[in-house]
């Protein structure tokens, strides 16, 4: 049986293949109520994914792709790198940080091998190898089901772990940055334990670069009114900068 995240996932694959879809051929398709579909396609519709249409709905606009981790890891190297050092400078002696799973924040993790008196708790596997041996770091790692595509751990588990600590940074991996949709990711798991993330840090910085502004993934991780500042490079749309501005976020550009 699938829950309801599933569901609408594989909705969403069907509008990608075909365009739009029929609430009739759905409930043929799921095993659901009408009801129940017409539910699904209006949350679609409020994250922007599709536009409710007579019996269905049709594609509105196609969501990023996923790529495993190396796919990701050779895309916009040179802005990542450059994203890392400056979200490193944010990193003071004494600091208790989580570092989010990510290619982006692999770059952080990089940089801060020479950091001093810094606690990190991660959920990703690779940011914890990359720290396992900074003398001047101590690594906390999450418990849970480790995702392949990704090198993440996630789960229940994993967010029972975060309710023992209190961060004062979050240094936070995206899929998608909507001025509208807010930040967002491919897979519910992945968003369930960053919102965890979010509610047990002081501040909320994302790394991302500018090609994920104006992406919106299946599931959201938090609205922007509540991320504090955003590192991307120098890439991004006026349009961006202006909005992100407005909404009182700290933009910093790494170049």
């Amino acid at each position: 049986m699938r829950n309801t995240s599933q569901r609408r996932e594989s909705i969403l694959q069907v509008l990608v293949q075909q365009g739009s879809v029929q609430v009739t051929d759905l409930v043929d398709l799921f095993g659901v109520s009408a009801v129940t579909i017409r539910s699904d396609l209006s949350a679609l519709e409020s994250q922007g994914l599709a536009t409710r249409s007579h019996g269905g709905a049709v594609l509105t606009r196609t969501p990023p792709t996923e790529h495993n981790i190396r796919q990701k890891d050779s895309i916009n190297q040179q802005q990542k790198e450059r994203i890392g050092a400056v979200a490193a400078r944010l990193v003071q002696p004494g600091d208790n940080i989580i570092i989010d799973s990510g290619t982006t924040t692999i770059s952080l993790a990089r940089h801060l091998r020479d950091a001093d008196q810094v606690t990190v708790m991660t959920n990703g596997l690779n940011i914890a190898w990359e720290l396992a041996d900074a003398p001047g770091v101590d690594l906390i790692l999450t418990g849970g089901l480790l995702r392949k595509e990704s090198l993440s751990i996630q789960g229940t588990q994993a967010e029972a772990c975060l309710q023992a600590y209190n961060f004062d940074k979050l240094f936070l991996g995206v899929d998608g940055c909507d001025l509208q949709f807010g930040v967002t990711t491919h897979h519910e798991a992945e968003a369930s334990l960053n919102h965890k993330m979010v509610e047990r840090a002081k501040k909320i910085i994302v790394l991302t670069d500018a090609s994920k502004f104006g992406r919106v993934s299946l599931h959201r991780i938090v609205q922007l009114d509540r991320v504090h500042t955003i590192i991307t490079d120098a890439s991004i749309s006026p349009e961006y900068r202006e909005g992100l501005l407005k909404l009182g976020i700290e933009l910093i550009i790494a170049d």
